[in-house]
């Protein structure tokens, strides 16, 4: 699982559900939502 940081509980975790996204510029990235408190997470690259 990607992890990626959750700005609302302040700390890293593992993604729920992520999916794999390209950007608007080309860049890949990865979109899913925080296990805990269900904030939506993003993390360019893959």
């Amino acid at each position: 699982m990607p992890q990626a940081y959750c700005m609302k509980c302040r700390a890293k975790r593992e993604m729920k559900n992520p999916e794999k996204v390209t950007l608007k510029n080309g860049r890949p990235a990865t979109r899913g939502t925080c296990p805990n408190c269900g904030t939506k997470m993003s993390r360019i690259g893959n």
